[in-house]
């Protein structure tokens, strides 16, 4: 593998590969105002955030490689402690493209990227009209990591308010991933767009107990055909099927014809069934997928 020190590469091209790697990352649409009432207006995808109570996002306006310079959101926050950080979606990311680029100081990006500024309720900065969630927040601290260009500083808020359109909720009152089409960076031009087919589940362990990759046979863990996002998804399950269940998954047309093909061949037949139980991993019938796997052994035992 490719090995990469910090300080034996330079720093454009760690920080190439540092965006290319940990991706996608989130966007905070940043809105400022600097001491004069001045708005400002930019994205950072150093970004993130890391609890609910209080309620505490972070991200950081990186020094300029190149120069050595810092941006105009931190020399606003600087000044006034306060920011709104709006959340992009598909339909705002040429826009909000279009506020990264370094205008002067001084000029409205809100203007430049076409954005309708609205006020807030609790802090002095606009929030942005087309964004889908908006976050009033305080600053609370900032946390410099270093004084040369790439350097972190880290602005650690606390939402005060939080404002959701809510045409992006679905029946229950939550936030629906496809109706908010959020959009990620990537590393170099790339972004990555959140919603329809890009977006899956995958289910949390059951309660508190899973019974784990070791405990999957070994002639299931050493499968050619199981990948090792099935084998986790057998992992995830909180117990195996009884034999009882097993025995009647026999019934399934599908694996009726496997057993009916390839009674002459253990081996084949076992590939089979495997392909059967990935078929089934992959429409999320985890329960099904053990039962075809344990009929082998149910056989043998039966």
């Amino acid at each position: 593998m490719l090995k990469i020190k910090p300080g034996e590469v330079s720093t454009g091209k760690l920080h190439a590969y540092l965006l290319g790697a940990i991706a996608p990352r989130p966007i905070a649409f940043a809105s400022t105002l600097d001491k004069n009432g001045v708005p400002n207006l930019s994205p950072f995808s150093f970004f993130n955030a890391f609890g609910s109570n209080p309620a505490t996002l972070i991200f950081s306006p990186a020094r300029r490689v190149r120069d050595n310079t810092i941006k105009h959101t931190l020399e606003n926050i600087y000044e006034t402690k306060e920011v709104v950080i709006n959340a992009v979606n598909y339909e705002m990311v040429h826009q909000m493209s279009l506020s990264s680029v370094e205008f002067p100081k001084g000029v409205n990006e809100f203007e430049k990227s076409g954005f309708t500024p609205t006020a807030s309720e609790i802090v002095k900065p606009f929030r942005v009209k087309e964004s889908p969630v908006q976050m009033e927040c305080r600053v609370v601290e900032v946390k410099e990591m270093g004084n040369e260009g790439g350097a972190a500083n880290l602005i650690i808020c606390e939402m005060l308010l939080m404002h959701i359109n809510e045409n992006i909720l679905d029946a229950h009152g939550r936030i629906d991933p496809h109706k908010i089409d959020l959009v990620a960076r990537m590393g170099s031009d790339f972004y990555c767009r959140a919603s329809g087919g890009a977006v899956f589940e995958v289910a949390k362990p059951s309660g508190s107990h899973a019974i784990g990759f070791d405990s999957i046979p070994e002639r299931i863990r050493m499968s050619k055909v199981l990948t090792g996002n099935n084998l986790g998804q057998l992992g995830n399950a909180a117990s195996l099927p009884a034999w009882d269940e097993v025995s009647l998954i026999r019934q399934d047309e599908k694996v009726r014809e496997v057993f009916e093909r390839f009674q002459l061949d253990e081996e084949s037949m076992e590939n089979h069934l495997h392909l059967l139980a990935k078929d089934f991993l992959e429409e999320g019938r985890v329960a099904d997928a053990w039962k075809i796997l344990l009929l082998p052994d149910f056989h043998e035992q039966h």
